[in-house]
């Protein structure tokens, strides 16, 4: 009788990809990314076990958002103090912090407990084509996405 497989800690081997956004629509590139986080792309995934990959996303000042986003979105944070709302537009963010709105948008998409922790630790976003993972010999991954 054949079992299935259960992967491990001990027996997950893991890659580097990078990932150009120029030019990317966001939600889709964001959706990628986490898939390949996860480890969902691989015959050997377990729900339970961080089988994922790492990523490296460069330009990220790059990255569309289409329709009225740019203007409607807001970012939302509390700073903790009485009144501490804070919202920033799309538009400013990726003015100004390009690499949190790509981060932001891929934390969303991967599960809120420890494991989704371990696996967003594994995320590098870099707002221009400049990185320091050229040791680890990274593959380019393609997304066909628009």
């Amino acid at each position: 009788m054949k079992t299935t497989f259960m992967a491990n800690p001990g027996n997950v081997e893991r890659k580097w990809y990078i990932v150009d956004a120029e030019g990317k629509t966001l939600g889709r590139l964001a959706a990628r990314v986490a898939e390949v986080l996860r480890g969902k792309n691989k015959v050997t995934f377990t729900p339970h076990v961080d089988t994922g990959d790492f990523v490296i996303v460069i330009n990220a000042d790059k990255v569309v958002l289409t329709g009225r986003k740019l203007v409607q979105k807001q970012y939302f944070h509390y700073t903790g103090y009485p009144g501490g709302d804070r919202y920033v537009s799309a538009g400013d963010m990726l003015k100004r912090q390009p690499a949190k709105m790509v981060e932001k948008a891929i934390r969303g998409m991967l599960p809120k407990t420890k494991l989704g922790d371990q696996m967003y630790r594994k995320l590098n976003v870099y707002a221009g084509a400049e990185h320091p993972h050229m040791a680890q010999k990274p593959e380019e991954l393609k997304l066909d996405i628009r």
